[in-house]
């Protein structure tokens, strides 16, 4: 089974330009896709994952 490069390009905590490069991308391959919110929601869930995960190890760090 082939895997998308997409789903790992748009888990960067840069959320709107990893977004954008992620949409251009999905485009190219046909230009009727609309991904731009769907990727949108993973940037920002990987986002609060990232500050979640970082202030459980600071609890156990400091």
């Amino acid at each position: 089974m082939p895997i998308n490069p997409l789903i790992g390009a748009e888990d960067v905590s840069a959320v709107p330009m990893a977004a954008r490069v992620a949409n251009k991308a999905g485009l190219e391959p046909n230009l009727h896709n609309f991904l731009l919110m769907h990727i949108m929601g993973l940037n920002v869930a990987g986002a609060i994952g990232s500050a979640v995960a970082s202030g459980i190890v600071i609890k156990y760090l400091c």
